[in-house]
Order: structure tokens, then C-alpha cells, then sequence
């Protein structure tokens, strides 16, 4: 029995300790924020952990923001922190946008923050514009390429001085975007030059008339100014794209001219074909002279007379055409009457 009452005072002193300090470090938040004039009900500390509530970031949020002169309510920071919420990342900026007097509140603090933007950021770059490269290179491109009216190429790079509209920071297009507008701005500008020299004379043209289209709307940011830092001269697309159109022209006409040779050879060979034809059929016309000699022999329209006098004809036309046409000696032959 004795032993069983000693193991009843150790349990009942365990739970007395326990209490003592889940008390004790709670009594240190509430006597902390009450001597900060941030007073947080001794209670509702006590209940934050069986909340799983981080009592010491809710205390040091509402010592943080009261010193600042902006009231925040307990529940409402402790709502934030049980949503998923930076507390103290909220607190942070919403007194820097006191101190710079930016319109922000803490519901649209905590809407900004669970949105996934970083609101302190937010608010700094409200205060101090940033600047965004354009191309910012995450793409692999280290320019804007533009083509203008006569044909240059001209390589761009441009900063923009951006603001963040706290108003439209949610739901609002990102960096991204400006720098795809921008982008898109630059090479329309130089499109509608005539001359490469036009832009490179005025380019702040190019600024003017990209700030003038509005690009900021819908996004997150207010487009303060845009800068050309530089602008480079690119190859000649015009001379390229010209010369390649001569080389394809070319190739065409040599494929035409090709065509129409073949079409000639072929139409020689046609005609080769049509004379031995025509040749068969003069040697078949000859081969049939004989025949009809002989026909007229038999029959007696042909006498030997005649016959003899066809035959001293040929002959007296044979030796002209030899007196006319005399044949050429073979190497080693000695002419003819030498």
C-alpha cells in the first residue's frame, strides 16, 4: 500500500510540474505582451497550444505591430498563421507601408501573402521602383532582334524602371509578362522603321512608343520608364533573304533548261528514228524496181534497148557524181592519176 501511494504522489507530482510549465512559459508571453501594451488574453494563449498555434510568433506579431502604431487582433493573426500564412513577413510590411503611407491593410496583407507573393517584397519595391532587364536572359537570349524596313537587323537591350500596384498584385500578370510585352514592343517599333538609321538616329523613339501602348495593364507592376541601353547593328536579312530567292530562282531555271534539253535530245532521237524509217522504206520502194522490171519484161512494155540505155544513164550519173564528189585517199594511199 505504501508503495502504491508513493507511485500515486510521483504521478500527481509529474502533472503538477507539467501544468507548471506549460503555465509558466505561457504567464512569461502574457506578462511580456502586457507590459508591451499589446495585451493577449492569458487564456487564449493557454488554448493556442492545443491549436498547435505558435504563441510566441503570435505575441512577438502583435508587440511588433502595436510599438508601430497599427492595432492587428489576436484572432486574426492567429487566423493567418493556421492558414499558412508568414505572420511576421505581414507585420513587416505592413509597417513599412505605414511608414511610406501606402493604403495597405492587413486583409489584403494576409490575401497577398497566401497568394504566393512575397508582400514585404511587394511593398519595398513599391517604395523603391526595381528594374528588369529585357531579355532577362533565363530564356537564352542576350537580345531583342528586330528587323527594320530596309532590311537590318538590329539587336536590342532595354531596362524597365517597374513600381508594384499594391491594388492588382493579385490576380496581376508577373515579370514575365512585362518583359514578353516589352519584347513585343521593341520589335513592332523597329518593324515600322523604313531605315535601321531611323531607329539608330531616335532610339528613344522605341521607348516612347512602347510606354505609350500601355503595357502594364493587367499586370502587377506600373511601368515607370523604359531605357535602351544598347542597341547593336545585325546582319543584313534583306541581302540574305534576296540572295537566297536569286539562288532558288536559279536552280529553277536550270531545272527548266534542263527539262527543255531533254526534251530536245529526245526529240532528236525522234527525228533519228523517223529517217531510218523513212530509209526502210526507200530501200523496200528500190527492191521492188527489179520486180517491176521484170513485170514489164515479161509482158512487154520494157525492151533489152531500153534496158541498155537506163543502164548507160546510171552510169553516165555515177561517173559525174565521182567527178563532182571525189573520195578522199585512206593514210598511206597516193591520190587518184599520180
Amino acid at each position: 500500500m505504501d508503495n502504491i501511494g508513493n507511485l500515486g504522489y510521483i504521478v500527481v507530482g509529474v502533472i503538477v510540474l507539467a501544468i507548471l510549465f506549460a503555465v509558466g512559459s505561457v504567464f512569461s508571453l502574457w506578462f511580456q505582451a502586457l507590459t508591451s501594451n499589446a495585451p493577449v488574453g492569458l487564456l487564449q494563449l493557454f488554448m493556442m497550444r492545443f491549436r498547435k498555434v505558435n504563441a510566441t510568433v503570435i505575441v512577438t506579431a502583435r508587440i511588433t505591430a502595436k510599438k508601430a502604431g497599427i492595432d492587428v487582433t489576436t484572432d486574426k493573426l492567429e487566423a493567418h498563421y493556421m492558414a499558412g500564412g508568414h505572420v511576421m513577413r505581414v507585420i513587416n510590411a505592413l509597417i513599412a507601408a505605414h511608414k511610406a503611407n501606402i493604403a495597405l491593410t492587413f486583409d489584403r496583407g494576409c490575401a497577398i501573402d497566401l497568394a504566393g507573393r512575397d508582400v514585404l517584397d511587394a511593398v519595398q519595391t513599391s517604395v523603391n521602383p526595381k528594374v528588369i532587364d529585357v531579355p532577362d536572359g533565363k530564356q537564352g537570349r542576350s537580345t531583342i532582334d528586330g528587323i527594320a524596313g530596309d532590311g537590318i537587323q538590329l539587336k536590342v537591350k532595354a531596362r524597365v524602371t517597374v513600381r508594384t500596384n499594391i491594388d492588382s498584385l493579385v490576380g496581376g500578370a508577373t515579370e514575365e509578362t512585362i518583359i514578353a510585352r516589352v519584347g513585343e514592343g521593341i520589335v513592332t517599333t523597329i518593324g515600322s522603321a523604313k531605315s535601321h538609321m531611323e531607329v539608330l538616329e531616335n532610339p528613344d523613339k522605341i521607348s516612347k512608343t512602347v510606354l505609350a501602348r500601355g503595357l502594364d495593364a493587367g499586370t502587377a507592376f506600373s511601368i515607370l520608364s523604359i531605357d535602351i541601353a544598347d542597341i547593336d547593328v545585325g546582319e543584313n536579312v534583306g541581302a540574305r533573304l534576296r540572295t537566297d530567292k536569286a539562288e532558288a530562282d536559279k536552280k529553277v531555271a536550270q531545272a527548266e533548261a534542263e527539262r527543255q534539253r531533254a526534251m530536245a535530245v529526245a526529240r532528236e532521237q525522234e527525228m533519228v528514228a523517223l529517217v531510218q524509217e523513212n530509209r526502210a522504206k526507200v530501200v523496200l520502194a528500190e527492191a521492188e524496181i527489179p520486180l517491176a522490171m521484170a513485170e514489164a519484161f515479161r509482158k512487154g512494155q520494157l525492151g533489152v534497148m531500153d534496158y541498155y540505155s537506163m543502164k548507160n544513164v546510171m552510169a553516165d550519173t555515177e561517173m559525174r557524181q565521182s567527178i563532182a564528189h571525189p573520195q578522199q585517199p585512206k593514210p598511206g594511199e597516193k591520190p587518184l592519176g599520180t
